[in-house]
């Protein structure tokens, strides 16, 4: 009998692509996924027609990502474009964020859940104000590893020279904005996203550069929550009371049901309600109808206590070692997403992970001109601008340092009149 083949598996990698208009961000993913061999047949087809119609000898890949009408006609990305594809031993959430200024608020929604950032710049242009501003907006989500890949090598004769003066402008600027740290990384790897040079395959125009290619260093990029230690934390959402006189187990059956945000948690593990600070036992783990010994980061779960404790929806469960105190005022850099101005005398709805607490400003510090990075101070925010503020909040809430733990580290605005989502923030 042959023995079983166990797959290997990285884990998932959710990254993301940005940079200046133009640079080849929709070529480079459509590349990837091409030369992946993980376009589907009908899709290929369709848009071999769609590059014919527009007078193209060869097919264009961009168009795999581009996928609003808008989009297709004026040649650029406005939307954030999900695509999703798996090699024999990872699976990749890609997101093609839109490189114009215009478009930041969905920038940084892509970033938000990224663990690498790739920022394209052409090789024919060098770092321009779009390559810093897309560099701040990474550092400012905390993505720990930034891919820069000098795009279209081609065009510039596959010039080494060109290359190295591209990398050394670009570390120079990112110790300017700090952002290679600990725990943090950058890279650089050039390219031609149009030929295939160096994502996939090596090709030949580049032996100068002995580093991996594209996909090499996505194959081999850490997965979320596996780089350090992180506190469990576990908001929950639910409380789970079926109460079947039918069934015995089921009739004084009480379990806090939620997501595993960071960390981890074992049956036995003493642990702490927030913002009451009452303390228990976990009894029991239940992952559908399983019992599980213990729990990991992004499993959602049903958890059981020892002791009967006043939980609700909004109730963070810590392990006992690992509380901190609930707080009621929270600094933070915002980005105002709404065409709606900001309103300093407003009242507004702040929810933090499964708790919603309603909020006042309490200063403006500064706004960030992300093109120069200068201070300003403001009385106000408009669309896509970014701000050091601070809030008062009505209701305690249990909160980590963005830069320690980006799920309970963030928080939306609500405007509660509209019940529109106004702003997205990073706690200092």
């Amino acid at each position: 009998m042959n023995a079983p083949i166990h797959l290997q598996d990285n884990g998932l990698l959710r990254f993301m692509t940005c940079g200046s208009v133009d640079d080849g961000k929709s070529t480079l993913i459509g590349r990837l996924l091409f030369d992946t061999k993980t376009i589907l047949e009908d899709t290929l087809t369709q848009i071999e027609r769609t590059s014919k119609k527009r007078g193209m000898e060869a097919v264009d890949l961009s168009l795999l990502t581009d996928g609003l009408q808008a989009e297709r006609e004026q040649g650029i990305t406005i939307d954030v474009a999900y695509r999703y594809f798996s090699t024999g031993t990872r699976k990749y959430i890609i997101a093609d964020a839109p490189g114009h200024e215009q478009y930041t608020r969905n920038m940084v929604t892509a970033a938000s859940t990224a663990n690498l950032a790739i920022i394209l710049i052409d090789a024919r242009k060098g770092v321009l104000t779009q390559t810093r501003r897309h560099s701040f907006l990474a550092h400012l989500v905390g993505i720990p590893h930034i891919l820069v890949a000098v795009n279209k090598m081609d065009l510039v004769d596959y010039d080494q020279a060109t290359f190295d003066r591209i990398r050394a402008d670009y570390l120079a600027f990112a110790e300017q904005i700090g952002l290679q740290r600990q725990g943090h990384d950058i890279r650089f790897i050039p390219m031609s996203a149009l030929n295939g040079d160096m994502i996939v395959d090596r090709g030949e125009d580049m032996d100068w550069y002995t580093g991996p290619t594209l996909l090499e260093i996505l194959e081999a990029a850490p997965a979320a929550h596996t780089e350090k230690a992180e506190n469990f934390r576990f908001p929950v959402q639910y409380v789970c009371r079926p109460q079947d006189s039918a069934n015995p187990e089921l009739h004084d059956f009480r379990g806090f049901m939620g997501r595993v945000e960071s960390g981890e948690i074992a049956v036995g593990d003493e642990v702490t309600v927030l913002p009451s600070g009452r303390s228990s036992k976990v009894k029991a783990i239940q992952l559908g109808s399983d019992k599980l010994d213990r729990a990991i980061h992004e499993q959602s779960v049903t958890i059981l206590l020892q002791d009967e404790i006043d939980i609700s929806r909004g109730d963070m469960i810590v392990k006992s070692s690992e509380a901190k105190e609930p707080v009621k005022q929270i600094d933070a850099m915002l980005c105002w997403l709404s065409e709606t101005p900001l309103s300093p005398a407003r009242t507004y709805i702040i929810r933090h992970t499964s708790r919603e607490s309603k909020a006042k400003i309490g200063a403006i510090e500064y706004r960030v001109d992300v093109n120069t990075l200068e201070q300003q101070p403001v009385q106000g925010l408009g669309m896509n601008d970014i701000a050091k503020i601070s809030f008062r909040l009505a209701q305690p809430l249990c909160v980590d340092r963005y830069a320690d733990n980006r799920a309970t580290g963030a928080f939306i605005v609500i405007d509660e009149s509209t019940n529109n989502t106004v702003a997205a923030g990073m706690i200092d």
